[in-house]
């Protein structure tokens, strides 16, 4: 038993090592850095590209709204004509991991295939990665050296609005944008996955929000911009 309580103890804190404990430094670097000042904000996609994505860019376009798309690598191989759309009309493309597997519980191997591959698709489709939101926005100890030597920047967001849950609607996603950005935020969304056709919300969302924030002198840049 004892024995037992000394391996348990030892998983442990190997898991707190390599995975939580860099996953919380990480986020709190991030939340807790200078926001650029003045009527900015950011507004970025995740988990796409999908079949809504090229309704959320007819949407963009129509109101002149530059973006930041953190692509799925193997999704973005599937929807090539949406990537070349993307690239085309101007939108900043980063990378959302492979397969959107949480880091957390990957191991060091794991974690290099999935970063290795996810930017050997990404370099074929034309797209040069300098910047990585990571799944759930959990980064391991290996996924922060790798994205360093690799001079990619991670990504976070400071506003989310919950647009993949199940029992949420356009009108609730828009008041929370509404009410909970402030001025050099990024704002996470979602282009794909979530439940019950859940990105299809989300462009109804912002077909409410964005017209608002234009209206009260707000712009929309990349994240390049934030970074620069």
């Amino acid at each position: 038993m004892l024995i037992l309580i000394i391996f348990i103890l030892i998983c442990l804190s190997i898991f707190m090592i390599y995975s939580f404990i860099p996953a919380y430094i990480s986020k709190q670097r991030f939340f807790k850095k200078e926001k650029p000042k003045g009527k900015v904000i950011y507004l970025t996609f995740d988990d796409g590209p999908s079949k809504y994505t090229k309704e959320l860019l007819e949407l963009l376009k129509k109101y002149n709204i530059k973006a930041t798309f953190f692509c799925v690598a193997n999704f973005a191989k599937e929807q090539k004509e949406i990537i070349e759309k993307m690239k085309k009309e101007g939108y900043l493309i980063a990378l959302h991991s492979l397969k959107h597997k949480n880091s957390m519980l990957q191991g060091m191997y794991e974690t290099k295939k999935d970063l290795e591959n996810s930017l050997k698709i990404m370099q074929e489709l034309g797209i040069d990665i300098k910047y990585y939101r990571p799944p759930w926005g959990d980064a391991n100890l290996y996924l922060l050296r790798k994205l360093e030597k690799e001079n990619i920047k991670l990504i976070l967001w400071n506003v989310m609005a919950e647009d993949w849950e199940a029992n949420t609607t356009e009108e609730i996603i828009a008041n929370k944008l509404l009410t909970r950005v402030k001025e050099g935020h990024i704002i996470c969304l979602h282009d794909g996955r979530g439940k019950d056709e859940a990105p299809s919300r989300t462009i109804k969302a912002l077909e409410i929000a964005i017209p608002i924030f234009l209206e009260k002198g707000y712009k929309f840049k990349t994240i390049d911009e934030y970074e620069s």
